[in-house]
């Protein structure tokens, strides 16, 4: 919704009175001129606003005074307590005053955002609470009251209570003929439903979306930003099932209809009625937005190279917008981006530029609590798996632990329980710890998600282990299966590891012609990615297959392959250890450390690399 500063007039919608008086204006006046100067002169505006009491004014100006003075030391000062005081009064007063809406509601709803900001929530829950009661004549701010007390929910993680007032502004919408908010409203449900997990909802709430969505006929950048909105819902629901195949129709919709969007000029016009006065996101925002989805889409595909172009287009935009626009929607767009271009970078074999990008999400988590909050686990999941690329396994099992403790998220509990199981299978010592895990993501019974993906990578650990095992028949069985899985959805870097590991087993079991045809297609795809770890491991392969098939000069060839990656690798491993943010990797507690210090060259062991 727009939140743009509102200036200092003194007409409102709700302004009936006769003309001000001349001193009110002159104040007025300059207060105005103070705010907008250039850098604004708060002090001397806040003065002329208080000078406006002097004048024993009528209760309609003393609240609208109040309201502007609580506004502006809000927005351009840290006196909160002091905003606070003057914004209750305008609540207090404007409530006693008939017909005042603008003033009451916007004092309500400032009120609340700030007592949110001081951690009074139980003070603004009652406030937003009486204000949706009392506004129920008024469409724009009944629905923008009742947004914002949802929001409030959410942001505490009560989604059922936010699910039910989202409900009942739909329902609102639909009676005061605003089909348009009507689908905001719903669309936003859905979404809280897809992070519930409640499928079962989620399919007809989305089909009742799309209807309307596609029926509505209004301003085509309101139109465009709903298919936006409820294509973006669509594709995340695939992703979080790890259906990368199956969401490439809706993709291609959503990248059309961005596109439509950034052709559309804003139309000043505003809606007849005012309860569809409100937006999604901003046009600029929502092209970041399609970026980071495509980003999510390309890194689970292992298109990395395309991931990386996205990703970025997106960083650039980002970087731009944030110069004029400190919403924090911004910085949550970056440090997912950051997060899904780490995991692309710790794969391609580019570990040094992964980690100073972890210390980048460090810095942006600092400057907001909220934003570490949401995504701690996801930091020390990806301490965790750059300690995996070099080697440091005691240090990736303490990073995947503090991931675990800190997620309620079950599609991120089983990413990190399946990184920490191939943890412990390279261990080689940490039986009952490992069985304990591989139990709680067994892919043929009572898997804890829905995920495609997950599900084909818990076969593939599976294959693992059975692997150094010695149990050959056994890992087929699980690899095949991780196959099967992992082609039907265009799993390029699951196809990539399972062949590359059938290669391996055949090779041990003798069989060098189905070796050969194993190893080939995993290098190929593995170059296609780029995935440096299967690079290497196939390079290897091929030299030693080459080597016993008695090609002597496809083994050579295959031998300088090998050669040149390991020196790649070992140089990257150097450099990551290097830098004086791999200290990092020794955090578990707390928040991200301010400064990290520096190290005398790497600790690690590089006999994994060569």
């Amino acid at each position: 919704e727009s939140t743009q500063q509102r200036s200092l007039g003194p007409c409102g919608s709700s302004v009936q009175a006769a003309a001000p008086e001349s001193w009110y204006l002159a104040l007025l006046g300059f207060a105005e001129h103070f705010r907008t100067s250039s850098p604004p002169k708060i002090r001397l505006c806040v003065h002329c606003l208080q000078a406006v009491f002097q004048f024993k004014p009528p209760q309609r100006v003393e609240a609208r005074t109040h309201l502007q003075l609580g506004s502006v030391l809000y927005h351009h000062t840290k006196n909160s307590d002091l905003a606070r005081s003057h914004l209750e009064k305008a609540w207090c007063i404007s409530q006693q005053v008939p017909q005042f809406e603008d003033v009451k509601f916007e004092a309500a709803s400032l009120l609340s955002e700030l007592y949110c900001q001081q951690n009074l929530v139980d003070s603004a829950k009652p406030l937003l609470r009486k204000a949706i009661q009392i506004s129920q004549q008024t469409p724009y701010w009944h629905c923008r009251l009742l947004f914002q007390l949802a929001q409030l929910h959410t942001l505490e993680k009560d989604l059922v209570s936010a699910c039910d007032l989202l409900g009942v502004g739909a329902e609102y919408a639909r009676v005061v003929g605003s089909e348009y908010t009507r689908a905001l409203f719903l669309l936003s449900k859905g979404m809280l439903l897809l992070m519930e997990r409640k499928l079962q909802e989620v399919h007809p709430l989305l089909t009742l979306c799309g209807q309307i969505v596609e029926n509505w006929q209004g301003n085509p950048i309101q139109k465009e930003s709903l298919r936006v909105f409820f294509l973006v819902l669509q594709v995340t629901h695939y992703l979080d099932a790890g259906q990368v195949k199956s969401v490439k129709p809706c993709l291609k919709q959503l990248q059309q209809c961005i596109q439509t969007i950034s052709t559309l000029h804003d139309d000043e016009i505003l809606p007849s009625n005012p309860a569809d006065l409100f937006h999604w996101l901003p046009k600029e925002h929502m092209c970041v937005l399609v970026y980071l989805v495509t980003v999510m889409h390309s890194m689970q595909a292992g298109y990395l190279e395309k991931a990386q172009k996205y990703t970025d287009k997106a960083l650039m935009q980002l970087e731009k917008l944030k110069m004029l626009d400190c919403s924090p929607i911004l910085s949550s767009f970056q440090v997912i981006l950051l997060e899904h271009i780490i995991m692309c970078r710790l794969v391609t074999g580019h570990k040094a530029t992964a980690l100073q990008e972890i210390s980048q999400v460090c810095q942006l988590c600092q400057q907001s609590p909220r934003l570490f909050s949401n995504h701690a686990a996801q930091l020390h999941t990806l301490l965790g798996l750059y300690c995996i690329s070099v080697n440091c396994m005691d240090n990736a099992e303490a990073q995947f632990t503090t991931a675990l403790r800190l997620t309620t998220h079950q599609e991120l509990w089983t990413f990190i329980v399946t990184n920490l199981a191939s943890v412990y299978i390279r261990e080689g010592n940490r039986h009952q710890e490992l069985y304990s895990l591989l139990e709680r993501i067994n892919p043929d019974h009572n898997f804890p998600v829905s995920s495609h993906c997950l599900r084909a990578a818990a076969f593939y650990i599976r294959g693992l282990l059975s692997f150094f095992q010695g149990r050959y028949n056994e890992a087929k069985r699980f690899l095949r299966e991780t196959l099967k899985m992992s082609n039907a959805e265009d799993l390029n870097r699951l196809t990539a590891c399972s062949l590359v590991l059938l290669g391996h087993i055949f090779y041990v079991l003798g069989n060098h012609r189905e070796s050969n045809n194993m190893v080939v297609p995993a290098m190929q795809l593995a170059s296609k990615i780029p995935d440096m770890s299967v690079q290497l491991w196939s390079s290897a392969l091929l030299k030693d297959l080459n080597k016993a098939c008695g090609n002597t000069i496809d083994a050579h060839e295959a031998a300088q392959m090998h050669q040149n990656f390991s020196q790649q690798l070992l140089q990257d491993h150097i450099a990551a250890c290097s830098l004086p943010e791999h200290n990092l990797i020794s955090w578990t507690d707390g928040p991200p450390p301010v400064q990290i210090q520096a190290q005398n060259g790497p600790t690690t062991s590089l006999a994994s690399l060569l």
